[in-house]
């Protein structure tokens, strides 16, 4: 199976990505800080080191390996624009620079959503972390989701019937499909999905309908 890193693999999203990568047999490296060593699941090689430093990703990767990254500033809000920068955007920076050094076969990136008319702050630095990933011309598949529902983030659940209702306009549509709400389980099972599928040339996008398409009915 394939060789994968995952940065930002003891996050929301990362601790099941990674049990479900190594349940399928990936070969699984995790890029952590030593004080979150302890949470990441059984199976997967850690190394010690940071994501926002170059060399410590080089270190992580392996020639021809997939590389997923997730690393984010938690419960993003507009008030967090600072920690975009000095985390979101920095860790691909990173990222970027490291895989000069030793080349994946392909990089998995979460971005977000755009355009949109909120968040502003964040959907710029996100759009700028695909910029540079692509600067790279490595095979890039971005997903782009807008919220990820999930265990203590099922709040927009009330927003739903106003989804419905906007998919129905003609003109409101594709607004609603593209800001739609994914799940937890939506997303591990499509970064499982793309970490498997055929390499995008050179550039692939997984919108909100692409996401909810590859495990339709996930809680």
């Amino acid at each position: 199976m394939a060789a994968v890193t995952v940065t930002g693999g003891t996050g929301y999203i990362g601790r099941s990505l990674i049990r479900q990568l190594v349940a399928q047999a990936h070969d699984v490296t995790a890029l952590v800080r030593p004080q979150s060593q302890s949470k990441v699941p059984g199976g997967a090689r850690i190394v010690d080191g940071s994501a926002l430093d170059a060399g410590d990703v080089a270190r992580s990767l392996s020639t021809g390996c997939t590389l997923i990254l997730l690393v984010g500033t938690p419960h993003p809000s507009p008030s967090k624009a600072a920690q975009f920068q000095a985390v979101d955007l920095a860790s691909v920076k990173a990222a970027a620079e490291a895989v000069r050094r030793v080349t994946p076969a392909h990089i998995i990136y979460v971005s977000v959503a755009h355009p949109a008319p909120v968040m502003e702050s964040y959907i710029a630095v996100r759009k700028e972390g695909e910029r540079l990933l692509k600067d790279t011309r490595v095979p890039l598949t971005v997903l782009r989701p807008w919220y990820v529902l999930g265990p203590g983030q099922r709040w927009p659940l009330v927003l739903l019937p106003a989804y419905k209702l906007f998919e129905m306009i003609p003109s409101k549509r594709d607004t609603a499909l593209r800001l739609g709400l994914v799940t937890h389980r939506q997303m591990v099972a499509v970064l499982a999905a793309a970490t498997t599928a055929s390499l995008p040339a050179p550039f692939r996008v997984l919108d909100v309908p692409a996401i909810r398409a590859v495990d339709p009915w996930a809680e």
